[in-house]
């Protein structure tokens, strides 16, 4: 349900600020089914996760999300690769905290505005400065620039929150935290792990991060 009185700018409240920072890592679950997307969720919060996004170019992602809701409700759970404004509808219908685009997208920041936060994407930067000025921006795909061109863009505006996605390692999101990202996106990579929990155990290891700076409230 909407929260009762008006969301900060992006929707981005205290809270849901801090839980994305003491996350760090944050799945980008993309599957071939139902099945595989809910076992999928099941293993990143076993792994202590607290933060998943779940993808639009997952079949059925509806009924992914819906079960997820029901099995997580105090979990996090967004939904990425939103581009239409019927579907952030429908994601925020069934329960999405948070909604994420690859790219600038009017449709669904007019659907959030004021109810759910939105993650906007962008690659320039121009359009993460857009989006961050707005709330949070994805910088996408993140792989492309690389930490260093995160440190360039948050040279400029010190106070912008963004977080990179695409392309990452889990090996590199250390680096990437050192550069100023709020939180880290990783895919395929991290559900690739044997351990995840033992894996994020391991890299995160107080690693340096954008509140260690002051940065962020």
């Amino acid at each position: 349900m909407p929260p009762s009185s008006p969301l900060p700018r992006g929707g981005v409240s205290e809270e849901f600020l801090a839980r994305l920072v003491a996350a760090r890592v944050i799945p980008v679950l993309r599957s071939t089914g139902e099945a595989l997307a809910l076992a999928a969720v099941d293993r990143c919060i076993s792994a202590g996760l607290d933060v998943v996004e779940l993808t639009t170019t997952t079949p059925g992602w509806r009924t992914v999300l819906s079960e997820a809701r029901d099995r997580y409700p105090s979990h996090l759970l967004g939904v990425g690769t939103v581009l239409r404004a019927e579907d952030a509808q429908d994601a925020l219908g069934l329960g999405a905290d948070f909604l994420v685009s690859p790219c600038p997208a009017a449709p669904v920041r007019e659907v959030a505005r004021g109810r759910r936060p939105f993650i906007e994407g962008g690659m320039t930067v121009a359009e993460v400065l857009a989006a961050a000025d707005r709330g949070i921006a994805k910088l996408f795909p993140a792989h492309v620039g690389g930490p260093s061109f995160l440190r360039s863009v948050l040279a400029i505006a010190p106070s912008a929150l963004i977080i990179p996605t695409g392309g990452i390692a889990l090996r590199d999101v250390p680096g990437w935290l050192a550069a100023g990202a709020l939180a880290v996106g990783v895919g395929s990579d991290l559900l690739a792990q044997s351990d995840p929990a033992g894996a994020l155990r391991a890299l995160l290891v107080d690693p340096p991060s954008r509140t260690a700076r002051g940065e962020v409230p």
